[in-house]
């Protein structure tokens, strides 16, 4: 197989970032590149034409390799669902709920045999496979079962580029803590070293480069400047986009209440590039202001989230919100939650059977949760009952029906397959949908804003076009990372390796 691994000296360092831009540097060279990412740990994931459900990152580094993504490129997808345990998805398909070391005992044989199937179906449908590790590589107490770092590169026989990140401090003990921590087997996989997220004057740090090459012996194959605004979707909480507090007075104040266990967050990421909209995220009642409009996002724990947003005084704010008449979405599990009833008769979300708990009240339906999860693409319009049918698009992942109570005729999307989905009520104001990337819809999206700014006295505005910058900014990604890198080296070491290194 030939390949390259992108590892990193710690979580939320670039990697993800890094593997994107390779995959879309090496697509526009005509080069059929897949990513993959043998096991993926977040609640933030994407679903495949087919409905099978993978982690976000890879979804978007499918879409910069201009290719399908698949299961092979994720085959296991870890969803935390408390503090303890997580649902495990493999290939594309929830199996089960596992804690940390339930995970550890019983999993570890069964995971080795799917990455092996999934390495084995991408070297034959491509040239190339960029692969992701996760956290860091060093990990003393979990070396000995870890399927995702030097285990997965070891498999695969591939070089391994680590990353560091220089904007939070520490790189080079970072890089050299790492690299020390490894085994001499492992140490010798890794062939180039790349400086990420650094701001200044780049000749203040040549001294930097040389100490590294010269303590370490591996070559810096580039120092990436710090990136804003590159549009390419985080894959955890990690690295979920922080407030954007606009100043001005003609400005939308946008408010999204921040469960513990949000999922999905990428639904509010068009909003950024709206210039007179400021996004708050808000976890607390002190924090809620006076907001224009408040979005409740997906949740992997609809239940425990919401008992959060009640004990926080959340509950009875949004009830004075509402009558007020202010505008709120909810989406997915934030959807489930504006409901009268949530109903968990076998412990599905919350883990223990025959809970029940009162909504929030907002929308007249009950959520009863079931053991098979919905995974798939859905398009459609909006119901004609809203005055306007405008086409939507976007995906389903949830576990649960919300059924409205009978005679009310109130759905928010009309599916292309004839099915009425969601909640529109008081004029629009109060909105519920298990559609996730709504607002990635941008005539829909300026529709919705526009109504805000109209009730406001703003200014209308145009529709911005978040879609169709997103090829370009795969480009423009691709652009950065070449023009900081040496990419002949790394071509090099990805197309070499096979033939000259120790252990071919």
């Amino acid at each position: 197989m030939l390949g390259i691994m992108i590892q990193g000296t710690a979580s939320d360092v670039g990697k993800s970032l890094v593997a994107t831009a390779i995959c879309r540097a090496f697509a526009n060279e005509g080069i059929r590149v897949a990513p993959f990412k043998s096991q993926n740990m977040s609640n933030n994931s994407y679903v495949t034409v087919d409905g099978k459900e993978i982690g976000r990152a890879q979804g978007i580094q499918a879409e910069a390799a201009k290719t399908a993504a698949t299961v092979w490129m994720n085959p296991i997808l870890l969803k935390p669902r408390s503090d303890q345990h997580a649902e495990v998805v493999l290939f594309g398909k929830a199996t089960e709920t596992l804690s940390g070391k339930g995970y550890r005992d019983s999993f570890y044989e069964k995971g080795l045999d799917a990455i092996q199937s999934a390495l084995d179906q991408l070297s034959q449908e491509f040239d190339v496979v960029v692969m992701e590790g996760a956290g860091s590589p060093v990990e003393i107490n979990l070396k000995d079962k870890e399927l995702v770092n030097m285990k997965v590169a070891q498999m695969a026989d591939i070089p391994v580029i680590l990353v560091a990140d220089i904007d939070r401090g520490g790189v080079f003990a970072s890089i050299v803590g790492t690299l020390e921590l490894m085994t001499p087997e492992e140490k010798s996989r890794v062939k180039g070293l790349i400086i990420n997220k650094f701001r200044g004057d780049l000749s203040l740090f040549e001294d930097g480069i040389k100490w590294i090459e010269e303590r370490t012996g591996i070559p810096v194959l580039g120092v990436l400047p710090y990136i804003d605004n590159h549009m390419i979707d985080g894959e955890d909480s990690l690295s979920m986009p922080a407030s954007s507090r606009k100043r001005g007075e003609n400005l939308l104040d946008l408010v999204v209440i921040k469960p513990p266990y949000i999922s999905n967050y990428s639904d509010i990421e068009p909003f950024y590039y709206e210039q007179d909209v400021s996004v708050r995220w808000v976890s607390h009642l002190s924090e809620m202001g006076e907001p224009d409009a408040v979005i409740l996002p997906g949740t992997k724990s609809t239940i425990k989230d919401l008992q959060f947003f009640k004990k926080a005084g959340l509950a009875e704010w949004l009830h004075t919100f509402a009558d007020k008449g202010g505008h709120i979405v909810g989406i997915c599990g934030g959807y489930q939650m504006l409901g009268q009833l949530l109903i968990d008769r076998e412990g599905f979300d919350t883990g223990i059977c025959h809970t029940e708990e009162i909504g929030l009240g907002l929308i007249p339906g009950t959520t009863t949760f079931l053991r098979e999860k919905v995974t798939v693409r859905v398009e459609g319009s909006l119901h004609p009952r809203t005055g306007s049918q405008k086409p939507v698009s976007g995906y389903e992942i949830h576990l649960g029906e919300t059924a409205l109570d009978e005679g009310r005729e109130s759905s928010f999307l009309l599916l292309n397959n004839g099915d009425e989905e969601g909640y529109f009520g008081e004029g629009g104001k109060i909105i519920g949908t298990y559609l996730h990337h709504l607002f990635h819809n941008d005539e829909w999206r300026s529709e919705w804003l526009n109504g805000l700014r109209q009730t406001r006295g703003l200014p209308l505005q145009e529709t911005v076009h978040i879609s169709r910058l997103k090829d370009q900014k795969y480009d423009e990604l691709a652009a950065h990372l070449l023009a900081h890198l040496d990419w002949g080296k790394l071509k090099e070491i990805t197309f070499n390796w096979g033939a000259h290194h120790e252990m071919a």
